[in-house]
């Protein structure tokens, strides 16, 4: 059980390959555009194996001529809904629902600091556009494996010139968390995007320099973890069933496929509603959202379903009684 979305048909204009892996579309809403603020994304309808699924995706600037963009990782492997959208050609038919915003920019701040991680860059991309058109004080450190993943970078320098840092890991070059935000004024704001790695640094970071904890903003993609995606298999005791998940499915589209009654909403691994009690394990937890703390990922009691994943074994859980 979802939250209620507005869908509406769309039309995809074009395509635009900005890095090898990562491809811009533009996408006309048939039913009426709604002007995306900064942070905002849309949902997409998509085919995995032949089934209907739902993936969410930033939309990329301002859209001022009533087009949304999204830049989309060919992720190899993935859950699928990549593929499906590159294999898409112009003039294909979609069902959208949207802008929403769960990565609201606030404004008014004395500072901000901006930093993204690969595809992470899409809703910061928007962000960045924003402030420096507002005149704010602002500072966007980018991040990716080579130069060539660097989507967005020219047009970023043209438009915040030595304001932009970009780092590639491929020349040695790590982001300086520490010291940007030791620049940042007091009551100033960090805003990440990026794999969960990145966010969970960035977290210690924020907390380490005694920042306040609402002054730190960000948001993940779902589909990056500490290991590998697996097959696992997962048993519900309560329910006498055992279901296997696998690599390419999230825990969540496996208990729903298997007739489970779940609520959820986000599927990014943000909100928390689709946590079930974790009741034993026999290998590891691979917790990839940002709701849960360290402690309480440390703690393995709880796992988000829709983005986090068992590896080297697995696991035994109890889900909602509905």
């Amino acid at each position: 059980m979802a939250l209620a979305m507005d869908w509406q048909d769309a039309q995809l204009r074009s395509t635009t390959d900005l890095t090898p892996d990562i491809r811009l579309f533009e996408i006309v809403p048939m039913g009426g555009f709604v002007p995306p603020a900064p942070g905002c994304h849309i949902t997409v309808g998509v085919l995995v194996d032949g089934r209907p699924d739902l993936r969410s995706y930033s939309v990329v600037g301002p859209c001022t001529d009533d087009v949304y963009r999204i830049a989309v990782k060919r992720m190899d492997p993935g859950r699928g809904g990549s593929a499906y959208l590159w294999g898409l050609e112009p003039g294909a038919r979609l069902r959208i629902a949207g802008p929403r915003n769960l990565f609201e920019l606030s404004r008014g701040r004395p500072g901000y600091l901006l930093v993204a991680g690969g595809i992470g860059i899409t809703p910061i991309y928007g962000m960045a556009l924003a402030l420096a058109d507002a005149g704010a004080d602002l500072r966007l450190l980018y991040g990716a494996r080579t130069a060539a993943d660097l989507a967005f970078a020219d047009t970023l320098r043209e438009r915040l010139g030595d304001r932009l840092e970009t780092v590639a890991e491929a020349d040695g070059r790590v982001i300086d968390l520490d010291g940007a935000i030791a620049a940042l004024p007091e009551g100033g704001e960090m805003y990440v995007c990026g794999p969960i790695g990145l966010l969970d640094e960035a977290r210690r970071r924020w907390t380490a320099a005694g920042r306040p904890a609402g002054g730190l903003r960000f948001e993940t993609f779902g589909n990056t973890g500490r290991y590998p995606a697996e097959t696992f298999t997962v048993r519900i005791p309560r329910l006498n069933r055992e279901i296997t998940v696998p690599r390419n499915r999230t825990l969540l589209e496996a208990l729903e496929e298997s007739g489970i009654d779940m609520i959820f909403n986000c599927r990014r691994g943000e909100c928390g509603l689709c946590a079930v009690t974790v009741l034993e394990t026999e290998g590891e937890i691979d917790h990839r959202d940002v709701f849960f703390s360290d402690r309480q990922k440390a703690e393995n009691r709880r796992m988000c379903t829709c983005v986090s994943r068992a590896v080297r074994g697995g696991i035994t859980i109890d889900t909602a009684d509905r």
